[in-house]
């Protein structure tokens, strides 16, 4: 696994963002501008004077209003948590988005030493580890006031967390931990496509001397791999070998052909690619018009020292997909491939760290991606629909049994429907149900669907489906709710965004787009009201 990348450079971010060269140019002043305003505005962004601020991505609106996302180093050391996007317009500006609490700063000298966080890291892992690496001191900001701490990455088979990733954060003062987050996110779980899920489908490959590979030259050479069965570890994905064809058909539409999937995978990234570009105008999952790999076949650590086939992840900078077993198929569909590129956009983005609140709004933001994937798709053999991960049980008669459900989460038996104050300490899988909910009252309405109304196991009615008895709230469609949502995470939220904060967020979003007056405006506030987050 790749070690974690905070964000776009700078270059790169603007090359895509601007397009042509005077366009790049006008973004890095505009950049610079931000850094001035940054400057200028302590009270507003929380800065001490020895702050400094860097741009890492622009986005400007048709009516010249700027968005410039920057992360803060105070004294040369990151802050992580005191990321910010200052909002101008010609040049002025306007406010800040952050969550960055005050301008306090700690002592910036140590009292353990980072050999001792590592170990104290080490221990927290507990499990095979491959790598450790200290990233030096950084100024840990998410909690209630700054504190001086150490960086960790700690890469390897956890017993706690599987398969793992881990940015770990020790207080430099009493050695202890004080937040880590696994980096590989999961769930639960022009050739011929002769898919599992979806029948046959249209997939690009690229033409090579005696056949094909499995690389998608028209969407940044996106590729697919086949991991053989093998764990997850890095060496294992290293050698992996790319899926090639010499007639450009890929698959049987059974299990028995290792290619079939590999068609699955191909026509997922291909939908979730297209999904973004042509709905937000987002050129790959890091806007710099790259494509990423996919690897197939894969056994993934779940902890405990046991690997299993019924998961799918993103690593921090690639897809992988497991075989499934008894109970599932290959954990191929479209709304999975959909929600694992959805975790690499929010890497490349808000960056929600993936503990508390915030992380239950990144796994919620790879739900409502991955269903707004499958509804771009709209694919016959696989209706779209607010269930998560539905197609992969190999017993489904009615099509009702799923791995999470947004309309109502808790049928999932332990997600949360409405948010409450212990949301935070749930596991993220679950505490995304509040943004799921919201998502889905915000674009249906208190609308049951199909199968879980009366006379069904769930006997739902619009009543059960909303937390204040407000049957009326949201209902605005999916076209706007998305493009809501997409403004909010890539304009206003940050790293440590919260519901409430995430409300605010889509509250702004929903004015840019739509005006404060509109039934847009009026449907985001009703549909977080009708979850709890007032």
């Amino acid at each position: 696994m790749k070690p974690y990348v905070l964000s776009l450079s700078i270059a790169a971010a603007l090359t895509v963002a601007g397009g042509a060269q005077a366009a790049r140019f006008d973004h890095l002043a505009i950049a610079g501008v931000a850094k001035g305003l940054a400057k200028q505005q302590p009270a507003a962004l929380q800065a001490d004077s020895d702050d400094t601020f860097e741009a890492t991505d622009v986005i400007v609106d048709p009516d010249g209003t700027e968005h410039v996302r920057m992360q803060r180093s105070y004294r040369g050391l990151p802050v992580i948590g005191g990321d910010v996007v200052v909002h101008s317009n010609n040049g002025r500006f306007r406010e800040a988005s952050l969550t960055l609490r005050g301008r306090g700063r700690p002592s910036l000298s140590p009292r353990t030493t980072a050999d001792e966080a590592q170990l104290a890291a080490g221990k927290d892992f507990n499990g095979e580890i491959e790598s450790i690496e200290s990233r030096g001191l950084v100024i840990y900001a998410r909690g209630a006031k700054p504190v001086l701490a150490y960086e960790v990455n700690v890469q390897g088979a956890s017993d706690t967390f599987g398969t793992a990733n881990m940015r770990y954060f020790v207080d430099a003062s009493s050695g202890k931990v004080l937040d880590r987050w696994n980096l590989f996110q999961t769930i639960a779980a022009n050739g011929t496509g002769k898919s599992l899920l979806v029948g046959n489908v249209g997939i690009v490959t690229n033409s090579v001397n005696g056949g094909y590979q499995l690389i998608d030259p028209s969407r940044g050479n996106g590729s697919v791999y086949d991991a053989q069965g093998k764990n997850d570890t890095s060496a294992n994905l290293r050698n992996a070998t790319l899926f090639t064809d010499t007639d450009n058909t890929w698959g049987n539409n059974a299990e028995s052909d290792r290619a079939t999937v590999a068609g699955d995978i191909a026509y997922g990234v291909s939908k979730t690619w297209d999904y973004y570009k042509n709905v937000h105008g987002r050129n790959g999952i890091f806007n710099d018009g790259k494509g990423v790999k996919s690897y197939a076949h894969v056994k993934i650590n779940v902890g405990g020292g046991s690997y299993t086939s019924n998961n799918a992840a993103w690593n921090g900078s690639a897809m992988e997909y497991g075989d499934g077993g008894t109970t599932w198929f290959p954990l191929v569909a479209v709304d999975v491939a959909g929600h694992e590129m959805s975790h690499g956009v929010t890497q490349a983005t808000a960056g929600l760290a993936y503990s508390g609140e915030s992380g239950g709004l990144n796994e919620a933001n790879s739900d409502i991606f991955g269903t707004m994937v499958e509804y771009y798709a709209n694919n016959g053999t696989d209706a779209p629909d607010y269930l998560i991960g539905e197609k992969i049980y190999r017993s489904n008669p009615n099509g009702t049994t799923a791995l999470r459900y947004m309309f109502k989460p808790s049928l999932d038996g332990a997600s949360a429907d409405c948010w409450s104050s212990s949301v935070g300490s749930l596991n993220v899988h679950y505490s995304s149900g509040v943004g799921n909910h919201f998502f889905y009252l915000l674009a249906e309405g208190a609308v049951v669907p199909a199968g879980f109304g009366a006379g069904s196991s769930a006997n739902l009615t619009a009543a059960k489906l909303v937390c204040n008895g407000n049957t009326a709230a949201g209902g605005i469609g999916r076209d706007a709710a998305q493009k809501i949502w997409y403004r909010a995470l890539t304009v206003y939220m940050t790293s440590n965004t919260n519901y409430a904060a995430a409300r605010t967020a889509t509250l702004k979003a929903a004015a840019d787009l739509y005006g404060t007056t509109s039934t847009q405006y009026a449907g985001v506030a009703s549909a977080w009201s009708a979850v709890s987050v007032n």
